[in-house]
């Protein structure tokens, strides 16, 4: 039986749903930048930065061309810092965090103090980890956005916006994502399964990736799930000014509001599962095609799947390859590319050689099955996305904490971006505009309607 709130509330909706409607075609003929984008589809110029670049095309007389992708942090290649770092089999989130926020690449005596201020940052307020332990509720990227607005209290000048303030802030959260984090999954695993809680305090000598898997797990882990998992950080850590969460933090740090409702501004953004929810929905998607198939190995049988997964005849009804296409790369995502390159050997380390072969010739068919279907109207290429869950599985690490580690990593992004968008010339707050296409109405008094 319908209560009489749920009656109202049905009757509410259905009004709505004759007000949420505009014509598609109306945003062409009005010229309107629908999503930002431009025709093409590359992204509305809004902003310049000079922290994070993405490219995935040339511009030519003809046109724009696809191009294998580049990614920069601050005018280096990221391929570049992640090579040197993979051949020296050391750790370069920290690294990469420096860089980012700084504008330079650390020397060995900056790189080492800078580590000993993240450390020491690194633990909670007994109050935050107390409320972590009694917070309800099964997203740990909620956890984080109230952890994050819960240091505001513990902040002695949260409203500051001075650059040292920002720096001091940056810093801290930096610090401190990895610590929530894994504090939130322990607690969420001891309520829903029944499991011990451990409380592990970080690791001086760590790095942040060695701290967070110390952290989230003991020592129950290897040096090249350390360092794969390093790798995804750096990997993650920046993506250009325009990508949805990044552009949150702007906004809303145009408008000079504190830095802690900024950053869990943009985590709500980076929740969602267009943006750094992906990777779960990549995740699910391959683990339901390994279970269709009858042998993975049959590239007759994938292709004629995911024909079908693209004609909405099984899976979720989408007709979407997930991890198939990127907004801006197009021949290659370089992030997709270096991981691949370390998830090779994380597989065979793990006995898994199988799943990793079967997951390059999923992306190969995928792409091949989608310009058979669809046409070439779009380059595409496998994004990060289409690997970082597989990877994420290696390691031992659980699905819920997928999209919070985009946040441990990406915090280092934002932070930049808050920073930079705070400090140069001539800011304004972010102000775009909408076009409005209702009808005018007269008013009717209450007693006529």
């Amino acid at each position: 039986m319908t209560t009489k709130k749920e009656y109202l509330i049905y009757k509410l909706s259905d009004d709505m749903k004759g007000c949420i409607k505009i014509d598609a075609e109306l945003f062409k003929k009005l010229d309107v930048k629908r999503g930002l984008r431009n025709e093409n589809g590359t992204g509305v110029l809004v902003g310049l930065t000079n922290i994070g670049n993405v490219v995935g095309y040339e511009r030519t007389a003809d046109g724009l061309q696809p191009i294998e992708g580049r990614l920069y942090f601050r005018g280096y290649e990221i391929a570049d810092l992640a090579h040197a770092i993979m051949d020296e089999k050391r750790f370069g989130f920290e690294e990469t965090a420096f860089l980012l926020l700084s504008g330079k690449l650390p020397d060995a005596e900056e790189l080492a103090g800078f580590k000993e201020l993240i450390f020491d940052n690194m633990p909670l307020m007994p109050k935050t980890t107390l409320n972590i332990i009694e917070l309800e509720g099964s997203n740990i990227m909620n956890i984080l956005a109230r952890s994050v607005l819960e240091l505001y209290t513990y902040d002695d000048t949260p409203d500051d916006i001075s650059r040292d303030n920002l720096m001091r802030q940056s810093i801290e959260l930096v610090s401190k994502f990895p610590t929530i984090i894994a504090y939130a999954y322990n607690m969420l695993r001891h309520k829903t399964l029944g499991r011990s809680l451990h409380i592990r305090h970080p690791q001086k000598e760590l790095s942040i990736a060695e701290n967070f898997l110390y952290m989230l797990k003991g020592p129950r882990y290897t040096q090249l799930d350390a360092r794969t998992l390093d790798l995804l950080l750096m990997l993650h850590a920046e993506h250009g000014g325009g990508n949805n969460s990044t552009f949150t933090v702007r906004v809303t740090s145009s408008t000079a509001t504190d830095t802690y409702s900024s950053i869990a501004a943009g985590i709500g953004s980076l929740k969602g599962p267009k943006h750094g929810g992906a990777n779960i929905k990549v995740h699910e998607m391959i683990e339901h095609i390994k279970g269709a198939l009858k042998d993975w190995t049959d590239e007759r049988e994938i292709a004629t799947y995911l024909k079908r997964i693209l004609k909405r005849e099984v899976y979720d009804g989408t007709g979407l390859i997930y991890g198939i296409g990127h907004a801006v790369y197009t021949l290659s995502d370089p992030r997709a590319v270096l991981l691949k390159e370390m998830a090779r050997d994380l597989a065979a380390e793990k006995g898994r050689t199988n799943e990793f072969e079967f997951l390059e010739r999923l992306e190969r068919i995928a792409i091949e099955t989608v310009y058979a279907v669809k046409g070439r109207g779009k380059t595409l290429c496998a994004n990060v996305d289409f690997y970082s869950g597989f990877v994420y599985d290696l390691i031992g690490l659980p699905v819920d904490i997928y999209t919070p580690l985009f946040a441990m990593s990406r915090i280092v992004g934002w932070c930049a971006h808050r920073n930079e968008e705070l400090n140069f010339e001539g800011k304004r707050i972010i102000r775009p505009a909408y076009r409005c296409v209702a009808d005018e109405n007269e008013y009717v008094p209450l007693a006529n309607r």
